[in-house]
């Protein structure tokens, strides 16, 4: 079981720390536990509460008549809202719940359901990205587990796969060539993942090296396709001091192609991008440059 701190709540169900505390202090709707230095500490089922609370907030419900809920009258109320048609941030909160209880059968309902009435690509682009967001920040500050992260993120992960799976494999006559790959002891893979999703959906042709692949071996695919564009996402590999020399690398080693790089390393970061690069720092910037 994980503990969060108030911050987290905040963070995740989007209601202010201070609204929680007076929502302590006048309903008694939240018991936090507190550390020897008087902190306030949650656990899930404090989350799952917090959560299930802002969802009831959102359609009507006044926090009044929700602290006069008993717990089995408060989850049979957030079923008969989930049974009809939720906004985006409603179906983030849901799956933030289906992480914390490890919940298989939760996530392929929202993911399913939402696929159907979206469409995959937008499905991913407004309620995974954000969560994911969301669980990013979690897990920097250790209020995540690791079992919690793997659990959600290889499901995501699944799905992705399966819809890359199911594209049609055809390149359209002004179609470019792209090249993905993560640096050698990068493993974050989802982005790269809907990347390849998002570049194949427009007709173009993918090249796809995955997870923690050495500078030699880019090279030696690079020689192999000449691509036009190569792609890659630095979320955690390599380290700041390290990303510009990496970056430098590529641009002497691939003149000829054009460098697309995302993720935490590069975007909002004061890193020198030189003519033959550009920082991807939204989905749609990746989607304006595959549709060209």
């Amino acid at each position: 079981m994980s503990n969060y701190s108030i911050k987290d709540l905040e963070q995740l169900s989007g209601i202010k720390a201070h609204t929680l505390r007076i929502w302590e202090q006048r309903y008694n709707i939240i018991a936090p536990k507190r550390t020897d230095t008087n902190i306030r500490t949650y656990d899930d089922r404090d989350l799952k509460l917090v959560l299930n609370i802002a969802l009831l907030k959102d359609h009507g419900y006044k926090i009044s008549e929700i602290s006069k809920l008993s717990l089995e009258e408060m989850n049979k109320e957030v079923v008969k809202i989930s049974d009809r048609q939720l906004n985006y941030p409603d179906q983030i909160h849901a799956l933030t719940i289906s992480m914390i209880d490890l919940d298989e059968d939760r996530f392929e309902k929202i993911i399913s359901t939402n696929i159907l009435q979206f469409g995959f690509e937008n499905t991913i682009i407004n309620i995974v990205y954000p969560f994911l967001s969301r669980l990013g920040t979690l897990w920097v500050t250790g209020s995540v587990g690791p079992a919690q992260e793997h659990f959600i993120s290889n499901l995501i992960r699944q799905k992705i796969i399966v819809a890359i799976d199911g594209q049609v494999s055809k390149q359209r006559p002004n179609g470019k060539t792209y090249m993905l790959f993560l640096p050698e002891g990068e493993l974050h893979e989802i982005s790269l993942l809907f990347a390849s999703y998002i570049i194949r959906a427009r007709y173009n042709r993918v090249i796809y090296l995955g997870q923690s692949l050495p500078f030699s071996e880019l090279e030696f695919a690079y020689n192999v396709h000449r691509p036009d564009y190569i792609f890659s996402a630095f979320t955690s590999v390599p380290s700041n001091h390290e990303v510009q020399p990496y970056v430098d690398r590529m641009v002497k080693a691939f003149p000829n192609a054009h460098l697309l790089l995302t993720g935490y390393q590069v975007v909002g970061q004061d890193i020198d991008v030189p003519e033959n690069a550009t920082v991807i720092n939204q989905i749609q910037d990746l989607i304006r440059v595959a549709s060209l």
